[in-house]
């Protein structure tokens, strides 16, 4: 038997001369990854728990063997097939043969065949072939039945993705062998030729960090077996995946270490893949990439694959770590980049105080389910077809929310993963006690009608200034009859936060301002409060309204990312500082959230003045007065400053000066 090495034609030659040079590092974590599988204990029979581990074992392993020739790679690989091989289906808790376990194993299984089988025992070579046709038929079926529903029409989904890659994966190598895999590697072009035509060309991701590390590699490894198989490159054709490196970078933490956890994240840790990062920059040369797949490779990686609660996790990402490198592409530092950066589609704005570890950074967003793009397009496949195809349940309700980090802590948070997901569990406003019309679920937006449309108004990003209005209103049940649910939201150069929620109902209502911490929030005098964060502390300074109703309240949030694991369940407790106001029918907070290091005691000034729909919020501390002007209706606001700004934007103007 002779089969092509999907991925390696024409390349083995080169990658055995570079393992002992420019891909050492690539080679060495390929051979660690598969000395520690020698050490691990296989099931004899099909586990509750997820098995798609093994697809990415094998990968390991064959390539392993492919490269060096050495036999105790190949007894090892048939060691990690005969499992999987042997269960009668891929996937017990959830969607056997139908789901996530089918697609990591056709994907990994079958590049296994393709490296390794033909050194495999005929009689093991057979039962491996034959498993992968069973497999990838009833993946393929399911995909057939299914068509509209689930992950089969699900564009903007990770188990789209998954799946589908998965399934052409396994239809290139058996093609030659079983030619009803042809129908399968076609299904797959056309299903990817709508995702990359459907995805944003901003590069944002509605499911968060997380699951953007989790299910973006998933379309690279398609568009790599397609590129290998056909000669058909469809990396240039693709904006999203040419932009969607600066949509995970303007999300990292100023540690870069750590994420900003908008969506389901199991954790701050779960958001790098240097394999992803250096293919991203091979292909659009992008020398940031390179550079921070550097930067994990000898600083963070370990620390995320102990850590992290997404399994199988980074550490199996090592055959594509070494075929995805290009040693080429140069690797250029963070420091001329932008410190801020807008992503419309998903209606996200980012900005920091520098590039360094211990900077201010500020992350909010306002958008419909999925993004703009992905609420637009499928409601119009659901009047055409009766498709249902945006499945955003990994999307929270958060638009108007923000995430704060500063000097190394978390200030202001997210809930991170929830199953039952609230706009009371965000940075958010409450009308009468709501959240989000019909939340309190896990896809939250599910069968909403499509005018429930959040939008980021305008944002102003440049000169170490951010700031952006967000437009909440339509989000809340038409009953509350809300008219007006805007946050203005700036962070300033030091970090300094000011927000103005400007609020309005047809009828008297009771707002509910709500701020999450991971610490409670402790009085500091009237309309004043601190929230300690380890290396660093929220200062929260109340301007408006006056009459002042606050406290702190305890918020637990549940979770449990994966029916097949009940062990991965997360619990844990944020505090919520909570202000309200009314019954009225217009309300306005106006708060300045100060981050400052644990042990800075330097006290601040803070003082608002307004003159109708003008406000002018001024920061002064330690001699350095911070000056924004907001006009709420979008008019200039910068004679306010006395034509002296720093800084202007539609209905905004700032200036920062000393006075020492």
């Amino acid at each position: 038997m002779s089969i092509e090495p999907l991925l390696l034609a024409g390349r083995l030659d080169q990658l055995r001369r570079e393992a002992s040079g420019t891909r050492a590092r690539q080679f060495r974590r390929l051979l660690d990854e598969c000395e520690r599988y020698r050490g691990e204990a296989l099931p004899a029979e099909h586990p509750r728990a997820s098995i798609t581990y093994f697809g990415p074992a094998a990968a390991n392993l064959a390539l392993a063997y492919r490269l060096t020739g050495q036999r105790h790679y190949l007894e090892e690989l048939r060691r990690w097939l005969a499992p999987p091989v042997s269960f009668p289906h891929w996937g017990k808790a959830h969607m056997p043969d139908h789901d996530l376990d089918a697609g990591w194993l056709c994907h990994g299984l079958a590049l296994a065949y393709a490296w390794a089988g033909s050194d495999l025992p005929e009689d093991e070579r057979t039962a491996l072939f034959d498993k992968l046709v069973l497999q990838g038929t009833r993946l393929y079926d399911f995909a057939v039945e299914s068509e509209g529903q689930w992950w089969s029409a699900s564009y903007w989904q990770n188990h789209n993705w998954i799946c589908y890659a998965g399934l052409a994966t396994v239809g290139y190598v058996l093609a030659a062998e079983h030619a009803p895999a042809q129908a399968w590697t076609e299904r797959a072009k056309q299903n990817f030729a709508t995702v990359l035509d459907l995805l944003p060309d901003d590069g944002s991701n509605c499911e968060g960090v997380v699951y953007w590390r989790y299910g973006v590699p998933w379309i690279v490894s398609y568009l790599d077996v397609l590129k290998a198989a056909e000669g058909n490159d469809w990396f240039p054709r693709s904006a999203y995946l040419r932009e969607t490196f600066w949509y995970r970078l303007y999300q990292a933490a100023p540690d870069l270490e750590r994420i900003v956890d908008h969506g389901d994240c199991h954790d701050r840790r779960s958001g790098h893949s240097v394999a992803l990062y250096y293919k991203l920059a091979a292909e659009y040369r992008i020398p940031q990439a390179q550079w921070l797949a550097e930067r994990v490779a000898d600083r963070f990686f370990w620390r995320e694959a102990y850590e992290s609660g997404v399994k199988p996790g980074v550490r199996p990402e090592a055959y594509q770590e070494l075929l995805w490198y290009d040693p080429t592409v140069p690797a250029t530092g963070l420091d001329a980049l932008p410190l801020g950066r807008v992503f419309p589609d998903l209606g996200l704005v980012t900005g920091r105080t520098s590039w360094e570890p211990d900077a201010c950074l500020v992350s909010f967003k306002a958008a419909p389910g999925g993004g703009h793009k992905a609420w637009e397009t499928s409601h119009r496949l659901a009047d055409e077809k009766g498709w249902s195809t945006l499945n955003a349940g990994h999307h929270h309700p958060d638009a108007g929310s923000f995430v704060l980090l500063g000097h190394g802590s978390y200030l202001a948070i997210d809930e991170g993963y929830s199953n039952r997901k609230r706009a009371e569990h965000h940075n958010s406003v409450l009308v009468d006690g709501h959240g989000f019309v019909n939340e309190d679920r896990y896809h939250v937006y599910k069968d909403l009608l499509r005018e429930h449309v959040a939008r980021i108004r305008t944002a102003t990003v440049g000169d170490g200034w951010v700031y952006a209005v967000s437009e909440s209103a339509a989000m809340y049940d038409s009953d509350l009859q809300v008219h007006r649910l805007d946050r203005h939201l700036v962070m300033s150069p030091r970090g300094t936060l000011v927000l103005i929620d400007d609020l309005a109902a047809g009828v008297p209502r009771r707002w509910t301002w709500l701020l999450q911490t991971d610490n409670p929030a402790e009085s500091t005098g009237t309309g004043r409060w601190e929230a300690a964060a380890g290396s660093g502390r929220l200062r929260i300074t109340a301007l408006e309204p006056a009459d002042l109703d606050a406290e702190v309240v305890a918020t637990p949030i549940h979770a449990n990312p994966t029916s097949s694991t009940p062990s991965l369940v997360i619990e844990k407790v944020q505090h919520t500082l909570r202000r309200h106001c009314g019954p009225v029918e217009q309300a306005r907070f106006v708060t300045v959230c100060e981050p400052l290091a644990w042990d800075d005691v330097e006290p601040s000034t803070v003082d608002v003045r307004s003159e109708g729909r003008c406000l002018v919020v001024e920061v002064e501390r330690g001699g350095d007065v911070e000056t924004v002007a907001i006009e709420l209706d979008g008019k200039d606001p910068s004679g306010a400053l006395g034509d002296d700004a720093d800084i202007a934007g539609e209905g905004f103007a700032a200036r920062s000066e000393s006075r020492t």
